[in-house]
């Protein structure tokens, strides 16, 4: 292995996942090799071979990492199992091998993960680019423990853990992996394959909140990349013809900056047709900057809808969760500020935080559609990650944290069984404390409910006209569903059942998502597994019925004045503008009220007022016609799930109001 005899051979392995024939760039392991390059003082006697980027057999990455001198590996929560064992094997055919691990999976208690792995030669603790060339520089006598940043086990079985370095203050110093031409070769010997973009424009994040790692490990400090090079790199997007990129940004439109970028990028699609969306993540109480550049990208049509990620909204889960310095009244005021001009958004509450009980999670629900969230409500399982605080073992027994292994599945996902695969684990939290398995599972099967009828647009017509008209609170209807008697209303409590049945599952380590061979072979959230399965058996005229009368019961029981005609006229709206397969006909319905402005005008966040006056309404069914299951479900349920595009184009048409829902 001496420097002198032969260039250092060295393998690099970062293992993302893969959707519909899309790969990401390896940009961890681009920033590491194109750092040794620019820093080394003998760069020459390196010798990079072409990485490992995505799953495959175990065997494969083995044999293509065989013959190298050092291998080195990037680990999150979706690869730290494959890449562990590609690295056990290759430690068996391969002793001299020196293996490196790094990124965020590696633990910051980083004995027992060395000790239960013992074919890791070296783990490094922090950044990375310094430390692995250091290591580098380093061979062949290998004096690790002047290193800073890294752990290891010594000859003599003694743990040695050596202080983090400071961060890198100008990042500047990290070259670009675009830019350099790191990634080069790896797109010139897979010609066939479709790049998804990673893009690092900060590094840091301010908030500590107690479920992510990322304020955690970046010591709350945010450095940034110059701008001239984030303006090259976006043209190196929009050359290379990249669709997508993720940026990886803890809270983009922090910066004044983040608007000029949001703008920039915007124009070279304009002009280039690349890149066609730009995803990001969006920063937290910067009301005004957050608003400018989320409009930015959708003016642009750059997002698929704005993310705004409350996660509880119950000010005592915020403290558990150190999330209290995080004003929910921006999100709110954001959410009406886009629904007023027309972009849509979407919300994130994690299920299971600490503190959080069955009723501050409805009321949640509540408050966030009762404030216009009517587009989505993404519903996610809470697990842990290995550095976030809420892995430590004091924070999990001080609130009841109940944990279950489940393997990671991705929303529709496909089932790719490889004969010589790993399946990455997670930690699921399946209760807690203050919310008991029972309650966990009523929450969760709420929350696949409230998607179905509201999110999925489902029911979602009637739901607001009834909350406008009577005040009876979303929470109730939503409720109302989840207690039906199955004497009365037979195919709602089929829903209802499995609902809670899926919800069981994954209390048991079952996937989160449910899976249909039959449907394009992928993973489907429960509500729209749901929704297809009611397309398939033919069931929305017996689902609206029943759902009908269960509203008029309720509004009977809260005393509400609720025409029956104007709920009727409601649901028949609904039932019509649903997209479904095979439907080749235009709709028209006549109406005793305007029920259409009012449900368009309540989503926008305007006043509604209904107007009872006899009305014809004409439903564009035929240009968005789907001749086959699978069609349908892909561009209808799967593509549509962001912005829940599930309603045809709808007019009226004495008023000639159209638009696309």
């Amino acid at each position: 292995m001496a420097q002198s005899a032969r260039p250092v051979s060295i393998g690099l392995v970062q293992i993302n996942n893969s959707f519909s024939g899309q790969s990401y760039l390896p940009y961890s392991i681009g920033c590491l090799e194109g750092y040794v390059r620019r820093h080394s003082a003998k760069p020459q006697n390196y010798e990079f071979r072409l990485p490992v980027y995505k799953r495959m057999p175990v065997r494969d990455a083995v044999s293509g990492l065989l013959g190298c001198d050092v291998a080195g590996f990037s680990i999150y929560v979706w690869n730290a199992r494959i890449s562990l064992e590609i690295a056990r094997r290759l430690k068996a055919a391969q002793p001299n091998t020196l293996i490196i691990f790094g990124g965020p999976h590696v633990p910051d208690q980083t004995e027992p993960f060395l000790r239960e792995n013992p074919f890791i030669d070296i783990a490094v603790n922090g950044e990375g680019e310094k430390t692995f060339l250091a290591l580098l520089e380093a061979l062949p006598a290998r004096p690790w423990q002047d290193i800073p940043g890294v752990s290891f086990i010594s000859a003599d079985g003694k743990f040695i853990q050596t202080a983090k370095p400071p961060r890198i203050k100008n990042l500047d110093e990290v070259p670009s992996p675009f830019l350099d031409g790191v990634f080069d070769p790896l797109m010139a010997a897979n010609p066939d394959e479709t790049w998804i973009g990673l893009w690092e424009t900060n590094r840091g994040c301010p908030f500590q909140c107690t479920y992510c790692d990322w304020g955690s490990a970046t010591a709350a400090k945010v450095t940034k990349f110059e701008m001239d090079r984030l303006l090259r790199e976006a043209e190196w997007f929009s050359q290379n013809r990249i669709e997508f990129i993720f940026c990886c940004d803890a809270n983009f439109g922090m910066l004044s900056r983040d608007a000029t970028l949001a703008e920039y990028v915007g124009k070279l699609k304009q002009e280039s047709g690349y890149p066609k969306a730009l995803s990001v993540q969006n920063t937290k109480n910067a009301t005004e900057k957050a608003y400018r550049t989320q409009k930015i990208l959708s003016d642009a049509g750059l997002n698929k809808g704005v993310a705004l990620s409350m996660q509880t909204l119950s000010s005592d889960v915020l403290k558990n969760i150190k999330r209290d310095n995080i004003s929910l009244e921006t999100y709110l005021e954001l959410q009406r500020r886009f629904a007023r001009d027309g972009v849509e958004t979407f919300s994130d509450l994690i299920i299971g935080l600490p503190g959080e009980t069955y009723d501050s999670f409805m009321d949640g629900i509540d408050l966030l559609i009762n404030s216009g969230q009517h587009n989505r409500v993404q519903f996610n399982d809470l697990s842990i990650l290995p550095n976030a605080e809420m892995a430590n073992p004091e924070y999990i027994r001080e609130h009841g944290l109940d944990l279950v292994e489940s393997e990671i599945i991705n929303i529709h996902g496909s089932r790719v069984e490889l004969d010589d695969d790993v399946p990455e684990i997670q930690q699921l939290v399946v209760a807690t404390g203050s919310m008991p398995r029972e309650d966990w599972r009523r929450v969760r099967a709420a929350a696949w409910m409230t998607a179905f009828l509201h999110f999925d647009k489902l029911f979602q017509i009637p739901l607001i006209l009834i909350h406008e008209i009577t005040g009876i609170r979303y929470r109730t209807m939503i409720e109302t569903f989840m207690e039906v008697d199955a004497r009365d209303f037979p195919l709602l409590a089929d829903i209802r059942d499995f609902f809670l049945s899926e919800a069981a599952s994954i209390q048991r380590g079952g996937a989160e998502y449910t899976y249909s061979e039959e449907w394009l072979g992928i993973y489907w959230p429960a509500d729209e597994y749901k929704f297809i399965d009611l397309t398939v058996r033919n069931q929305f005229g017996r689902f609206y019925q029943e759902s009908c009368e269960l509203m008029k019961q309720l509004a009977a029981r809260q005393s509400a004045d609720l025409p029956a005609d104007v709920l009727e006229n409601a649901v028949q709206l609904n039932h019509a503008l649903l997209k479904q397969p095979f439907i080749t006909d235009d709709a028209t319905l006549t109406l005793s009220a305007d029920v259409l402005t009012f449900w368009t005008d309540a989503r926008q966040g305007a006043t509604p007022r209904l107007v009872r006056k006899p009305l014809t309404v004409q439903v564009s069914r035929a240009k968005a016609h789907y001749a086959n299951l699978n069609d349908w479900c892909r561009e209808v349920v799967w593509w549509g799930n962001k912005k829940g595009a599930y309603l045809y184009t709808n007019q009226i048409v004495e008023m000639q109001l159209a638009g696309h829902f």
